[in-house]
């Protein structure tokens, strides 16, 4: 989509425990002038000096979105604490996220970490590095309860219009099944073009869905009539051979699954923690 592609990239301030510190004492700098690297806890080399820099595409709720004016959500808490380790803070820049199946922002050293709800793929792979899977998805098919839609199947049966998100697996699932889905920007955009009846059915990530029918103005006009177990997993990206920084993050996540952390972070902002949470922050095979 064009404006996908012309989105323009914007910085953004995380919600983080870590806002205000700065480099960890015994951090250096290998600053010769120029945008140089700057090197934190450990050994990373980062973006900017004092920060970690995170691209995400806005809005993704519950992952990622804004919330009384700060970038807020589960992928923003935990990278938190990646950033925590390292003793610096997350910042946040906005960038369509078409960049996270190229890996262009972390090629160019705009970003150090690439944090939106993404999918690990085998074609992904072969552009950036993906840490150990920290979150299992399923699509969801979302209808207007007026569509008389009762299943993804029913939605070319009845010649209704079916939307997905541009760039994503749910559009890639939904080809994959002979579908010509509306293309939308953001979640956001999907779900609105639901509700303003441009598109009579939706494929999307289900943690999304189950956000926004907690509003029950929506929930009364909307409902899932379809939960597609396609055996997703979300990643965390950094450049190739970024090998410190992945380290740093796959340790992040093993410890917060050790100490409840990613439990207390997942009933925050996803819902009831399931018994196959578990496993979803384990080293992947794939």
């Amino acid at each position: 989509m064009n404006t996908l592609l012309g989105r323009r990239a914007r910085v953004l301030a995380a919600t983080t425990a870590t806002v205000g510190l700065v480099l960890v004492a015994g951090c250096s700098s290998s600053d010769n002038g120029g945008g140089a690297k700057k090197t934190a806890a450990g050994g990373v080399e980062l973006a900017k000096a004092g920060q970690l820099t995170t691209c995400t595409h806005l809005p993704y709720p519950p992952f990622q979105s804004e919330i009384d004016g700060k970038v807020q959500g589960f992928d923003v808490s935990l990278i938190d604490l990646v950033a925590k380790n390292l003793g610096v803070k997350q910042t946040i820049l906005d960038t369509p996220f078409e960049n996270f199946k190229t890996g262009a922002f972390l090629n160019s050293g705009q970003c150090d970490v690439a944090a939106a709800g993404m999918t690990i793929t085998a074609e992904r792979k072969k552009n950036v590095d993906f840490s150990d899977p920290y979150f299992d998805a399923t699509q969801a098919v979302l209808v207007d309860k007026k569509s008389g839609i009762t299943s993804l199947a029913d939605v070319k049966a009845k010649g209704k219009k079916l939307g997905a998100q541009a760039q994503t697996t749910g559009e890639d699932y939904a080809k994959s099944k002979g579908y010509d889905p509306v293309s939308f920007e953001s979640s956001d955009a999907v779900l609105n073009g639901l509700r303003t009846g441009q598109v009579q059915a939706v494929v999307i990530d289900y943690p999304v869905v189950q956000g926004w029918l907690k509003d029950k103005a929506n929930a009364d006009a909307f409902k899932v009539v379809d939960n597609l177990n396609t055996g997703e997993q979300y990643g965390f990206t950094v450049k190739k051979g970024n090998t410190k920084l992945l380290a740093a993050i796959d340790k992040a996540l093993t410890d917060a699954k050790s100490d409840g952390t990613y439990q207390k972070l997942y009933e925050k902002w996803i819902g009831p923690y399931p018994a196959s949470a578990n496993a979803s922050a384990s080293p992947s095979a794939s």
